[in-house]
């Protein structure tokens, strides 16, 4: 064998490696995450849904959802992906422009800070649907 051979079999033998370890790290994660589960506990499908969790049939692999009041849908447990952490209160000081900012009652921070348009841009303003439609036509001709 030379050098060629050997470093290709290394190199393969390494990305076998790295797929296995990443695989089992997937399943550890998925099961960690699955541990975690109980009735109360606000999670989302992979297909999007959110909803709490109701009950667990474990012989079966299913989860009853409460979606909304009332209404209820039962999934696998494999289509349970994610665990929804409640959002936290530091977040809603984060939104502010400026440290110290205060926003007024009755009233959202930053609508009196509204910037100036652009020149040239108050004529596109006042025109119709039909002047912008051929505006942004001649624009996409002239970049070509």
């Amino acid at each position: 064998m030379d050098f060629m051979t050997i470093l290709l079999l290394a190199v393969f033998a390494f990305f076998i490696f790295t797929m296995f370890r990443r695989n089992k790290k997937a399943q550890q994660q998925q099961a960690q995450m699955q541990s975690k589960f109980g009735p109360g506990v606000e999670v989302m499908t992979s297909f999007g849904l959110y909803g709490t969790i109701v009950s667990i049939d474990e012989a079966e692999n299913k989860v009853v959802l409460e979606l909304s009041p009332g209404n209820e849908a039962t999934v696998h447990r494999q289509a349970v992906t994610k665990i929804v952490e409640p959002a936290a209160p530091a977040a809603d000081a984060a939104l502010s422009e400026e440290p110290g900012d205060v926003a007024p009652a009755g009233g959202t921070l930053g609508l009196d800070k509204r910037e100036a348009p652009a020149a040239g841009t108050q004529s596109q303003l006042n025109e119709t649907p039909e002047e912008t439609i051929r505006r942004l036509n001649d624009e996409g001709k002239n970049d070509k």
